[in-house]
């Protein structure tokens, strides 16, 4: 029986169907097209297909909303809406979307003193219950992670164990932004933290499904996990509140990176490439805007390739959409 109620339920079936078959479900895409359908059933109980008036009425920007919240929220209908028409379900197409005003994020820079702190924050964290050790350790691992790697935080927290190859230190990475899949190489000392923490965990939840697998009903940690912890512990390590975010954690990733080339041009441009493509970045730019955004960078890369710096690199520097 179809967990949906508009007239065109089996059609939302098959679609969720398709994105589970082609690894890219996710709670977030089932909670909207829940909402979704309940619109097109409010808007058309007896419509058998998707209309333009419903797609159109749904997608539309609300007055309490910003425009990135409107896309958020009509991403997964406008995907079965195109999903929908391509197969000749649907005659409706699809208006753009609602666009703010480009506002750059500008990622905060950790000091090494920050950095210290901040780890001998996890480290030094108080238990007291199982889901405290439970917490403990994960934060441990978790964030030392997102530093180490460069992964995105939504990636770390959708890794199940059999994306975490252990022995040789890869991290499959099957959830990435825009369903991308890519490989990532751990550090050997990360490897080792993660088999350390892979250990204790097996202890304190025996056969988890999740690396990182919440102690409340089993599935992986959310988001709102990652946001509240960082902040309790860069508040504990003496970080002022507001001052950083776990993404940045990421940001910093690319930035040491960079900052560790000593090379000649062409080595630089092709360090560029594996940064980018570790990162999971579909185009080069994204991995530029670090440049953009810390002017030592480009005084770094400046230095390494001299007049040739334009004719190797674009000159179209951007951040990821939608990634902080």
């Amino acid at each position: 029986m179809s967990d949906f109620t508009c007239g065109f339920a089996r059609h939302l079936d098959d679609f969720v169907a398709y994105r589970i078959a082609s690894g890219r479900w996710c709670a977030s895409g089932a909670k909207y097209l829940r909402a979704f359908d309940r619109h097109c059933t409010a808007a058309n109980p007896d419509a058998d297909e998707l209309t333009q008036e419903m797609i159109d009425s749904w997608c539309s920007r609300r007055e309490t909303e910003s425009a990135a919240s409107c896309r958020s929220r009509c991403g997964i209908a406008r995907r079965f809406a195109a999903w929908a028409f391509g197969r000749g379900l649907t005659d409706a197409v699809l208006s753009d979307m609602p666009r703010g005003a480009s506002q750059p994020y500008v990622p905060h820079a950790f000091t090494k003193e920050e950095l210290a702190r901040f780890f001998a924050a996890c480290d030094s964290d108080v238990a007291g219950n199982k889901r405290r050790e439970i917490c403990k350790v994960q934060c441990a691992a978790f964030f030392r992670l997102l530093y180490s790697s460069g992964i995105r935080t939504i990636e770390a927290r959708h890794l199940k164990r059999c994306d975490v190859d252990l022995e040789d230190g890869v991290l499959n990475v099957r959830e990435s932004k825009g369903g991308d899949q890519h490989y990532v190489a751990l550090h050997p000392t990360m490897a080792e933290v993660l088999r350390a923490y892979d250990a204790a965990a097996e202890r304190l939840q025996p056969g988890r499904e999740w690396f990182f697998q919440s102690s409340k009903g089993g599935g992986h940690l959310s988001c709102s996990w990652v946001d509240w912890n960082f902040a309790r512990l860069w508040r504990a390590a003496g970080g002022e509140a507001g001052a950083a975010v776990a993404y940045d954690l990421r940001h910093q990733y690319a930035v040491e990176n960079i900052l560790s080339w000593d090379c000649d041009a062409f080595e630089a441009h092709d360090r560029l490439l594996w940064l980018s493509k570790s990162m999971g970045h579909r185009h080069l730019s994204s991995t530029l805007y670090y440049f953009s955004v810390t002017p030592a960078l480009a005084d770094k890369l400046l230095a390494l390739t001299g007049d040739d710096m334009d004719r190797i690199l674009p000159v179209e520097w951007e951040a990821e959409d939608g990634e902080a």
